[in-house]
């Protein structure tokens, strides 16, 4: 089969399409004919070797996909060989077979596509738990969005409208928040602008944020801590911007403020029971109108290096999709 192959740690240009093995799947494991799967920021770290996870070399990229099971391990109940399924990965994806654990499955909801079930799991499954598991958002609260004209970004503002809190999208440009507000915020800021905190404290009556959903980090974190309310939760994504901000914690102290890390692929493998319940629920969203994957872009096997290449410069809106068999 061909993959997108990572042969050493390096620059993500050194990627390269290749013919390798088909994967059998063993105990507990699922063999899916991939039909789509999306690029995820991490992907772009992973083949820099600059997350926190680090597969050993050679290994094919790719975190979540869509596709059509074709064989089962022994002891897989829950699917069978032609299911529709989506599916969290870690890696794999980008190839025209990938192995997946039964667990991590679920079958596609009737009126979605490959490519928006592609762009599901991982991105509205983050999300979902940052907000509803670490955030303990409520009704009513408002939410202020980092990034929010990413994949998590905009999975982060549907969810929180299904939830029933008011958002506040951060974005660095005017096509990013239009894209904000067209999955739900309710108001937008340019968080490229000084002093942007002043305006989500405007917006907020001078309260400030109840929850923050940082997937950003860099420069922006500090601001938006400081622009996060009294006993408000900050969540700590990921850093697309790529530097780890440093944190004065006296900001956590002054309004008894709580800073929280949301590791999503760690939390679900130490209970997949609530990977389920919550994959139950974006499904229940889905079907409901709540929640739509916002597919932007679509290509193929050769153009995946030069896209994951543009999301991890943040040139990206929205889920981009590799379709690896054309």
């Amino acid at each position: 089969m061909k993959a997108l192959r990572c042969n050493a740690f390096g620059p993500i240009d050194t990627l390269q399409v290749q013919d390798i093995p088909s994967p059998s799947p063993a105990a507990g494991e699922v063999l899916v004919d991939v039909h789509a799967a999306s690029i995820n920021f991490p992907d772009a770290l992973m083949v820099q070797g600059l997350y926190q996870v680090k597969p050993p070399v050679p290994f094919t990229p790719g975190a979540e996909l869509a596709g059509v099971v074709s064989a089962v391990g022994e002891g897989v109940t829950q699917v069978k060989v032609g299911d529709r399924v989506a599916c969290s990965t870690g890696t794999g994806a980008f190839a025209e077979q990938a192995i997946a654990q039964a667990s991590r499955v679920i079958p596609l909801p009737e009126d979605m596509d490959y490519a928006a079930g592609a762009s599901f799991v991982l991105v509205y499954g983050t999300s979902l738990h940052a907000l509803k598991t670490i955030g303990k958002l409520q009704p009513g609260e408002t939410l202020l969005v980092l990034g929010a004209a990413g994949g998590v970004g905009i999975a982060a503002i549907e969810i929180a409208k299904a939830m029933g809190a008011r958002v506040i999208a951060a974005a660095s440009s005017e096509e990013k928040r239009a894209l904000a507000k067209q999955a739900g915020a309710d108001e937008t800021v340019d968080y490229t602008q000084p002093e942007w905190r002043r305006e989500v404290e405007r917006l907020t009556q001078g309260e400030g944020a109840d929850v923050v959903y940082d997937a950003v980090g860099g420069a922006y974190a500090e601001p938006a801590l400081r622009a996060t309310a009294w006993r408000g939760r900050y969540l700590v994504v990921g850093f697309a911007a790529g530097d780890i901000p440093k944190l004065p914690l006296n900001l956590a102290l002054l309004k008894e403020r709580a800073i929280l890390g949301v590791f999503w692929g760690a939390a679900m493998a130490r209970d997949p029971a609530q990977l389920r319940t919550d994959l139950q629920q974006l499904a229940d969203w889905f079907k409901a109108g709540l929640v739509k994957p916002p597919v932007t872009e679509r290509v193929g096997l050769a153009d995946a290096a030069s896209a994951i290449a543009r999301l991890s410069s943040r040139q990206a809106m929205g889920k981009i999709v590799v379709l690896p068999r054309g």
